[in-house]
C-alpha cells in the first residue's frame, strides 16, 4: 500500500518516524513550506521534512493544498492512501476523495472531544484527568469523520503541555500504524462519532495566556500547565510580563518555601518563570533577585514590602 504523508511539526514527526521503522511504503512527504524563525528569523524547513530527507524520502512543499498543481502532483504520486498528521491546511474533497483507501488523520483527542487544532491545551485547560488518540476516515467537517482506533491515557497531576505532547505524538505514531495495517488488510471498522459531547478548541491567543487570579487554585494551575512551554501563561509584574511554566496546588499552611499565591479554593505554588528580557529560572532564584517579595492583589501581580509573611 503506497502511502503519502502530510504533516508538519514536532508531533507528526513522531508518526513519521514509526512509518519509517516499520518499513512501510512510503512515497512521499507533504509539508508545510520552511519559515523563518528565531530572533535571525533563519528559514527553517520543519521537522517532518528533516526526518524525510535524511531518511530519501521525496519532499513537498505546496503553498496550497487546493490548488491545481497539488492534484497534479498527487496524480503524478498516485498515493493508495493518505496519511494526515498536524498538516496545518484543511484539504479540500478534491483530495480527500482521491486515494483509493480515502485519508486518514491522528488527532489528539478522545473524539467527539476537542476537535480544532488545540486539543492538548483545551484537555489540560480543562482539567481532564484522561485524553487520548483517536484516528480517522476525514471528511470535509474538522476533526468529524468516522473514527477508526481510539486509545487514552491518563494525565499527570502536574504534567504540562510539553510532557503530554510528547507521550500522545508517541502514541499517535503507533496508533497510525496499527490503523494503515487493520486497513490493508480489511479489518478496519469504522465507527460514527456521538452527536453527544462534541466540543471544538479555541484558538490560543494572548488574551487566553494571561492568568486571571480570580480564578480557583485548580484553574489556575491547569492554565499554567496547558500552555507550557509556549506560548506560556503569564501575570504582569511592574507594568512587564511574567511568564510562568510550573505550578502546583499546595494546601493553605504548609510551609512557604517559594512564590506561593493564595487563590480560591487552595494556594498555587510557582516554580519556575521567565521575566520579560530575561532567561527561564525557578521561582527561588526570582525572588532571591528581588528586593521585595511579590503578592497578587486584585487581578495583577503587585511588589509588597519584604518582611510580608
Amino acid at each position: 500500500m503506497k502511502i503519502l504523508f502530510m504533516g508538519t511539526p514536532e508531533f507528526a514527526k513522531a508518526s513519521l518516524e514509526c512509518l519509517i521503522k516499520n518499513n512501510c511504503d512510503l512515497i512521499g512527504v507533504i509539508t508545510q513550506p520552511d519559515k523563518p524563525a528565531g530572533r535571525k528569523m533563519v528559514l527553517t524547513p520543519p521537522p517532518v521534512k528533516e526526518l524525510a530527507l535524511a531518511s530519501n524520502i521525496p519532499v513537498y512543499q505546496p503553498q496550497s493544498a487546493k490548488s491545481g498543481e497539488f492534484l497534479e502532483l498527487l496524480k503524478t504520486l498516485n498515493p493508495d492512501i493518505i496519511a494526515v498528521v498536524a498538516y496545518g491546511q484543511i484539504l479540500p474533497k478534491s483530495v480527500l476523495d482521491y486515494p483509493a483507501y480515502g485519508c486518514v488523520n491522528v488527532h489528539a483527542s478522545l473524539l467527539p472531544k476537542y476537535r480544532g487544532s488545540s486539543p492538548i491545551v483545551a484537555a489540560i485547560a480543562a482539567g481532564e484527568k484522561t485524553t487520548g488518540i483517536t484516528t480517522i476516515f476525514m471528511d470535509e467537517g474538522i476533526d468529524t469523520g468516522d473514527m477508526i482506533l481510539q486509545e487514552s491515557i491518563e494525565i499527570g497531576e502536574n504534567e504540562t503541555h510539553g510532557e503530554l505532547h510528547d507521550r500522545l505524538a508517541n502514541l499517535g505514531g503507533e496508533l497510525l500504524f496499527s490503523t494503515l495495517v487493520h486497513i490493508q488488510n480489511g479489518t478496519a471498522k469504522r465507527q460514527k462519532q456521538p452527536g453527544e459531547g462534541a466540543l471544538y478548541t479555541k484558538k490560543i491567543d494572548e488574551k487566553l495566556c494571561e492568568i486571571d487570579w480570580g480564578k480557583t487554585a485548580r484553574e489556575i494551575h491547569d492554565k499554567i500547565r496547558s500552555l507550557s512551554p509556549s506560548p506560556a501563561a503569564f501575570a504582569r509584574l511592574d507594568g512587564k510580563k511574567l511568564k510562568i511554566y510550573k505550578s502546583e496546588i499546595i494546601q493553605p499552611g504548609e510551609k512557604k518555601s517559594t512564590l506561593d499565591v493564595l487563590c480560591e479554593g487552595g494556594v498555587v505554588r510557582i516554580l519556575e518563570v521567565q521575566p520579560e528580557g530575561s532567561k527561564k529560572m525557578s521561582a527561588k532564584d526570582f525572588l532571591n533577585g528581588r528586593v521585595t517579595n511579590v503578592n497578587v492583589v486584585g487581578d495583577g501581580v503587585l511588589d509588597v514590602p519584604s518582611n510580608t509573611e
